[in-house]
């Protein structure tokens, strides 16, 4: 639910199904309550796993899959069913998908000691378990995602029937099954992993961020720095959604946040409808590439490529910074177009008082950002940026009614030094843990104490719900990981992209562009990217494309697909905020997001782009001098396709000076004699003819 600037009446952001979240609250009644203490207790067992990690990976995915089954079945009913019985069956249907998980506990020992000879009771978990993963993503996500997997699932069973070369060997039912619900290629493999331990910790993470009060820090300080410059409401969107996007990593969560601030705010100061609430799906978009949290592709990106965190990490921050730099140019073209004005000076807080006065918040982020380029597992990495965020909470909590700043200093000093004498031998997490709950403790005497607790508990439940939609996308599309491994079918797919890339490499580029963008219409990005990964991915990286960028190209696709009409999801979600058609939103992102169609495109050729090497003018610049000039020629290149895009450069642009401009931006994009020389040449040419051309009475302002 949100709310309407000057109105008291709640916005509803509804969608066909609860992929993008649940309404707010657990649902009614008692009702409510057991699905919040269940999720208490999802988001305490993750701690556990994550603090301590003493039970081994079999049993934590089991037990993970166990309470997303759970709460799905649960928490459905609780908002869905229209009586007590009703709400009752989903409960009991969501406790044996519990069952399933914990299955894997129970027996741990006796399932390694039979492994590849089940007994009937293995196989009946193990198809329930299919049977429920399956009704749960179908009710949750609607049919797209079930019905894809469901077909691979047909072509496991009856594939050796096909002609070759599509036919395999032929595999049991009980193969299937096992390969499926028990082995770590099925429900149970990478994704399901990370979503087990790094998404659910950093999901965490952003929520506790926001409770501390992250999101109006970043907004006070966009406003601050934007508000009165030219179009300065829709830089603002652009800037607080990036800063968003670097502790959320949800497109769509960011839109139905920051966006029911923008958006009225874009509105109230002349930009159109369908404009504004498209620049807020852009740049909430935007969120699920910038570093360092990324959404949980990041995290299975990493996890399948084997590299580090930080090394993906490293790789998204140039083509982040880019895509956020393209959306900025983009407002601001549009706002000098339709002479709009920033803000006044008496309706803007101050950037430095904001930072001055929160400054502490910057904190975690900045640990986690240090301890992930320092080479720290992004597990400990989220454990000790989580610990920080809970110690700023509480500290600041106990430290509100102390009226001396004195005595504030000398908390948080003192704090600092139990800290460092419990660290002696380095940072541990039960020296940590320790501190957090002797706060705990020392909170709940305070007054005031209790509201920070109860945030606190909110925050755990909360993010065990937010947690929902990406588990069971991961433990589904566990059935195509498994078909594959097994039939290996993925290399039918891989030799046709192989061969066109044999002509063409552009050619096999715009196929894994369009199967990411045709996925994503359907699927939530996270599947998206795990099957275009799967498919095309090894394929492109045989071409000669460095492998971080293969996966990288067909994750940003399937961002887009989120922007691309008819579906545009985050389209979808701006609607009602704007209260503007879906599809002319998803019309104008597509047109505010032009350079985040080609920026893959750009840094498959240009490697630099993303800090990887291969870079064909590396051996003439070097290094560093290959990344300056891949950066440089993208800055170009997303500046002529703004200028296409809106038609504007100092003044209106007719159509010729346009089509000179995609020209210019294609030379720069292109790997042909000369091709630099002509973009820049025309690139010059054209902003010099635009600048000649500019009303003489008009002074641009910046």
């Amino acid at each position: 639910m949100l709310q309407a600037e000057g109105s008291a009446e709640p916005i509803k952001v509804e969608f066909d199904n609860f992929e993008h979240g649940f309404p707010e609250g657990f649902g009614p009644g008692w009702w409510g309550q057991l699905a919040y203490w269940i999720g208490i207790a999802f988001a305490t067992f993750q701690l556990y796993v994550a603090a301590f990690n003493y039970l081994p990976s079999q049993v934590v995915r089991g037990v993970h899959v166990g309470f997303l089954v759970l709460l799905t079945f649960g928490l459905i009913a609780n908002f869905t069913a229209k009586s007590d019985v009703g709400r009752a069956l989903g409960w009991v249907i969501g406790g044996a998908g519990f069952f399933c998980g914990l299955y894997q506990w129970i027996f741990y020992a006796d399932l390694i000691a039979r492994d590849g000879d089940p007994t009937r009771l293995d196989l009946a978990v193990g198809t329930l378990l299919a049977v429920l993963i399956f009704e749960g993503t179908r009710r949750l996500m609607g049919a797209a995602l079930p019905l894809m997997c469901g077909a691979c699932l047909v072509y496991w069973f009856f594939g050796q029937y096909l002609p070759s070369p599509l036919n395999h060997r032929g595999y049991d039912f009980d193969q299937i099954v096992t390969h499926l619900s028990f082995g770590t290629e099925g429900f149970y493999g990478v994704p399901i992993y990370v979503s087990a331990t790094y998404i659910f910790l950093f999901i965490l993470f952003g929520s506790f961020l926001e409770r501390a009060g992250m999101i109006q820090l970043f907004t006070d300080v966009s406003l601050g720095l934007f508000g009165r410059t030219r179009g300065g409401p829709a830089k603002v969107a652009v800037f607080a959604s990036g800063m968003m996007g670097t502790i959320s990593g949800s497109g769509v969560a960011n839109v139905v946040t920051v966006g029911q601030f923008t958006i009225p705010l874009m509105i109230k100061f002349g930009y159109r409808r369908a404009f504004a609430a498209g620049v807020e799906a852009t740049a909430s978009m935007g969120g699920q590439i910038m570093p360092p949290v990324m959404g949980a592709v990041a995290f299975i990106m990493a996890e399948t490529l084997g590299v580090q965190y930080s090394e993906i990490v490293k790789a998204a921050a140039i083509p982040a910074i880019l895509y956020f730099a393209s959306a900025f140019w983009m407002v601001h073209l549009e706002a000098g177009k339709h002479g709009l004005v920033g803000m006044k000076r008496s309706e803007i807080p101050s950037a430095w008082k904001a930072l001055v006065t929160r400054w502490y918040l910057v904190l975690p982020l900045a640990a986690l950002v240090y301890m992930l380029f320092e080479g720290f597992t992004p597990l400990y990495a989220g454990s000790m940026g989580l610990a920080l965020t809970v110690t700023l909470i509480l500290g600041a909590s106990i430290t509100a009614g102390a009226s001396s700043m004195v005595v504030r200093s000398i908390f948080w000093i003192g704090l600092a030094l139990v800290v460092g004498a419990l660290s002696r031998d380095g940072l541990q997490i039960v020296p940590v843990a320790s501190v957090v709950v002797g706060l705990i403790v020392i909170t709940a005497f305070v007054r005031g104490g209790f509201a920070a607790l109860r945030e606190c508990r909110n925050a755990l439940a909360e993010s065990a719900k937010s947690a929902i939609t990406v588990g069971m996308a991961c433990a589904i599309v566990g059935v195509i990981i498994g078909m594959m491994s097994q039939t290996g079918v993925g290399t039918i797919f891989g030799s046709w992209v192989i061969g066109l890339g044999e002509k063409s490499l552009f050619l096999a580029l715009i196929m894994t562009m369009l199967l990411s963008i045709l996925l994503g219409t359907g699927i939530p990005t996270i599947p998206t990217y795990i099957i275009t990964a799967a498919l095309a991915a090894p394929a492109l990286a045989k071409l000669g494309v460095p492998l971080i960028a293969s996966h990288m190209f067909a994750f940003y696709y399937g961002i887009m697909a989120d922007l691309s009409p008819p579906v545009a999801l985050a389209a979808l979600a701006a609607a009602p905020i704007a209260k503007e058609n879906p599809d002319k939103i998803g019309w104008e992102a597509m047109r505010i997001a032009l350079a985040g169609y080609v920026i893959p495109f750009i840094f498959v050729y240009s490697p630099a782009l993303m800090l990887q090497a291969g870079d064909p003018m590396a051996a003439k610049l070097g290094f560093y001098g290959a990344v300056a000039l891949a950066t440089f020629k993208a800055l170009v290149a997303i500046g002529l396709f703004g200028m296409v895009a809106i038609g504007f450069l100092f003044t209106r642009m007719t159509l010729l000076e346009r089509v000179l401009a995609l020209g210019a931006a294609l030379c720069l994009l292109g790997d042909f004699a000369f091709s630099d020389t002509v973009g820049f040449l025309l690139s010059a040419a054209l902003v010099l003819w635009q600048w000649r051309q500019r009303p003489p009475a008009i002074v641009e302002a910046v």
